[in-house]
């Protein structure tokens, strides 16, 4: 006589695919559902699968022993649901004391929590995405009209964006089976400057350099004089040499060497492979941002950018907001691609600076020097951290070796010299 064993038992009587079913259908509407407001964590999926596995193969196999356990994780579920239900009588504020801060400083803010409901709350929770992670606070129970503060502070390790909320507030049981949230703030952006260093006037004096030079381009209004030519309808008469027009019997006007005025271009490498490590390239970010406000504050011409984009130059503020959301892309070309870069978004250049980290290689930086337009001075900072602040030429190009920040005016002062 033949016996049939439970697994068999559980095969014929499609026990394996109705419990698939029946979890499937109590998932749909939650997979479609897709908002954060409301859903039901992973543990309690997986206890309802047990639930349901449990009481349908106890019946299948007339075990009371796993009927019973199934009813008990049932009986989780339903209690646990009752922890998330209820209203959210709150009112939320979200204020940070500054929108921007500078690498390695702590940024503050804070959560204005009230109580809008005609009876009291009880004890919930709020969170607080941050970036990647997430801040939780406890909400303690409230009167009417009750009002809690919750002050908070943002580590600032490292340059970027973090998003700062929304604020939500949580309701669901002590095992995070069963959770229902609901979003209260809009999220906010918090701008983590990287670090500059004021340059001084000692130290920036190549800035100057250029200021006042007279070029060989010819213009029709400047101070150096470069020689007489025959009046043409329009050119103004202020500029005419009367004594010369007599002499030759017609007018003539005088031309001028347009004087240059300082164009500072620094163009930044945002290739992963020129840099021996994540600090260079961070090195390299405060180092063009600290060029760039000297620039501004001067009322120089400035333009930077990297081999992909231009970056803002509206203003201290535009500079280091774009300068915060630069990352590393992986790309073919090198320093000398964006040599030629410069050479073609920066017609009007005086100086251009190439910075970049310590595994280019010299061939390659007096490559790019070579692409640059005659008469510019070409410069090249390269990152190297720990390194001791050096400067020499390769080629046309002359090359400030910087191991930190500070060493930033201490190298310019040398090149100056």
């Amino acid at each position: 006589m033949s016996t049939t064993s439970p697994v068999e038992k559980l095969r014929e009587s499609g026990a394996v695919s109705t419990i698939t079913q029946a979890v499937t259908r109590l998932r749909a509407p939650f997979r479609r559902n897709t908002s954060p407001l409301s859903w039901v964590s992973r543990p309690a999926w997986i206890t309802l699968f047990l639930a349901v596995a449990a009481w349908v193969v106890g019946h299948i196999l007339g075990w009371l022993e796993l009927v019973v356990l199934g009813a008990g994780f049932l009986a989780i579920l339903v209690v646990s649901s009752f922890f998330a239900i209820g209203r959210h009588p709150y009112e939320f504020s979200l204020r940070l004391r500054e929108g921007r801060v500078v690498v390695g400083e702590r940024a503050m803010g804070g959560i204005d929590v009230r109580n809008a409901g005609a009876t009291g709350s009880l004890h919930a929770r709020m969170e607080l995405p941050v970036g990647p992670v997430t801040a939780r606070f406890a909400l303690p129970a409230l009167p009417p009209g009750g009002e809690h503060d919750e002050l908070f502070t943002i580590p600032t390790e490292r340059r970027g964006v973090l998003v700062v909320g929304p604020v939500r507030s949580v309701r669901g049981d002590p095992f995070g089976l069963i959770r229902r949230a609901v979003e209260w703030t809009e999220p906010e952006e918090l701008y983590v400057h990287p670090r500059t260093i004021r340059l001084g006037s000692d130290s920036a004096g190549f800035l100057h350099d250029l200021e006042g030079r007279a070029s060989k381009d010819i213009t029709n209004a400047d101070l150096s004089f470069h020689a007489l030519r025959e009046y043409v309808p329009g050119d103004d008469r202020r500029y005419v040499h009367w004594r010369s027009s007599a002499r030759v019997g017609q007018l003539m006007v005088r031309q001028f060497e347009e004087t240059r005025r300082t164009h500072l271009v620094t163009a930044l490498s945002t290739n992963p492979r020129d840099y021996d490590e994540p600090d260079e390239f961070e090195l390299a970010i405060s180092a063009v941002g600290s060029l760039g406000l000297h620039t501004i504050e001067s009322e120089s011409e400035l333009s930077a950018m990297t081999s992909q984009r231009a970056i803002s130059t509206l203003g201290p503020r535009p500079l280091l907001d774009d300068l915060t959301r630069l990352e590393m892309q992986r790309q073919r070309g090198s320093v000398v691609d964006l040599a030629r870069v410069v050479t073609r978004d920066a017609l009007r250049a005086t100086i251009a600076i190439i910075v970049c980290g310590s595994a280019v290689s010299p061939h390659q930086i007096r490559a790019a020097g070579a692409v640059l337009p005659a008469g510019v001075r070409a410069l090249a900072i390269q990152c190297r951290i720990g390194a001791d602040v050096r400067a020499h030429r390769l080629g046309a190009v002359t090359v400030l070796e910087l191991g930190s920040l500070q060493d930033l005016p201490r190298g310019f002062r040398r090149l100056r010299t």
